[in-house]
């Protein structure tokens, strides 16, 4: 569990850098919108 919860937070990490250099609202919740989709149907879905 210590593992996925670390994994997890390195790429929260990840996520926040990328918003930082971008700046852009508009295009980071379009980027959010689409990798929370994709997120979503890669782990519920079937």
């Amino acid at each position: 569990m210590k593992k996925i919860i670390g994994f997890i937070l390195f790429w929260i990490a990840i996520g926040m850098l990328f918003m930082l250099i971008i700046s852009n609202t508009f295009w980071g919740v379009i980027i959010i919108a689409l990798l929370l989709l994709i997120g979503y149907n890669l782990y519920f879905c079937k």
